[in-house]
């Protein structure tokens, strides 16, 4: 997705992912960006707390692409799904899906969304993490099939697309910002872009 920049005292803005519902939720601040796929290890880091390893890969990801894009503002994010000692990734297959389900009802998982923002042309890094609480109802094997067959969930932390059908699985959501859960916590990063002198409303 590339946007043009007409505002040349407007540093170029670039998303440091591929996942199309971060650009879409970055859309909505309607300001001109590139989206990057970064090429960074998620992997955890052995006894990394997951609230650190959303923040830490959220700043990997932007310092990922700013080689081949000084003088730029460069977005970074990353989620980690938690439950006590237990992380919850992207499922990838329906089975992984529904073990994540059955392991999530009745309880309360932590979604850490990290975000970073990367001015490369002064080196200047902000950095924050935003939890969202939810809480899954306590589902039913029924439940979970009769979800799985109906929403393509394999592509989100915790099999849970809150956006789509996987609002229905919840019994609440509690948080500073709604979009957070999504994958890019717009909020805190207007205060961000507006803190490097981006107008925005």
């Amino acid at each position: 997705m590339n946007h043009i920049h007409k505002n040349p005292a407007v540093l170029p803005l670039i998303l440091a992912s591929t996942s199309q519902f971060r650009r879409e939720l970055l859309t909505r601040l309607q300001i001109p960006f590139t989206a990057v796929a970064p090429d960074a290890d998620e992997t955890a880091l052995p006894d990394e707390t997951p609230a650190r390893t959303a923040e830490r890969l959220s700043e990997l990801k932007a310092r990922a692409v700013a080689a081949k894009h000084p003088s730029s503002l460069i977005i970074g994010s990353d989620q980690v799904a938690y439950l006590g000692s237990q992380r919850f990734g992207k499922p990838g297959r329906r089975e992984n899906a529904t073990v994540q389900l059955r392991a999530m009802r009745g309880n309360t998982v932590i979604f850490h969304t990290g975000l970073c923002l990367l001015n490369t042309q002064t080196g200047r890094c902000q950095l924050a993490g935003i939890p969202t609480e939810v809480r899954f109802r306590d589902l039913s094997n029924a439940e979970i099939e009769r979800y799985l067959d109906r929403e393509d969930a394999l592509n989100c932390a915790g099999s849970a697309k809150s956006e789509g059908l996987g609002i229905a699985l919840l019994d609440y959501m509690r948080g500073d910002d709604p979009n957070a859960l999504v994958g890019l916590p717009l909020i805190e990063l207007s205060r961000m872009l507006r803190s490097e002198g981006i107008d925005l409303p």
